[in-house]
């Protein structure tokens, strides 16, 4: 009897710490999930609020890197870059695919000209869209299947020398 009241008031004491420690909404104290501190840890883009994550373009022996938003969900694919007017020299939004398949991207509400990069099945750029016209309704489509499409700062691709057949590789979905 004993030992259970030891138990039941060491239960009690790691549950009060859980909740002391707990952020809370609407007054309501809650333990956060594993998966959300991961998430909390995670960089974010400060006008987006999407996930930055690292991005390596291989040209030959030479690697480019990049800080990318990953616009991995279908909300995020949807607005883009959409109404932002600044994109850095080595910033820009990875669309990743679940599947390989076509992808085709407009400029609606993007004032941004943009070189959109689709990254096809084997991880190698397939086809390079440069210097998209702004607020431009015209589709610009990937030639053949795409696993991600790479959207950066216009004219970037060039004075990198970036061009089909230079390989894409980063992190996650």
């Amino acid at each position: 009897m004993v030992g259970m009241k030891m138990l039941t008031g060491a239960l009690a004491a790691a549950a009060l710490a859980l909740v002391a420690c707990s952020p809370s909404e609407g007054g309501t104290a809650r333990a956060q999930a594993p998966a959300a501190v991961a998430s909390a840890d995670k960089a974010r883009h400060p006008v987006s609020g999407l996930e930055v994550i690292d991005l390596e373009v291989e040209r030959g022996s030479k690697t480019l890197p990049f800080k990318v938003e990953l616009a991995a969900s279908p909300e995020a694919q949807s607005k883009g870059l959409m109404f932002r007017t600044e994109l850095g020299d080595n910033e820009g939004m990875l669309f990743p695919s679940a599947a390989p398949e076509p992808r085709s991207f407009w400029m609606k509400n993007t004032p941004l000209s943009l070189d959109i990069i689709f990254v096809g099945a084997d991880g190698k750029i397939s086809n390079i869209a440069a210097n998209t016209v702004p607020y431009s309704l015209d589709s610009v489509s990937s030639s053949g299947f795409a696993i991600a499409v790479l959207e950066l700062r216009a004219g970037r691709a060039k004075e990198l020398g970036i061009v089909p057949g230079d390989r894409v590789i980063w992190q996650g979905p």
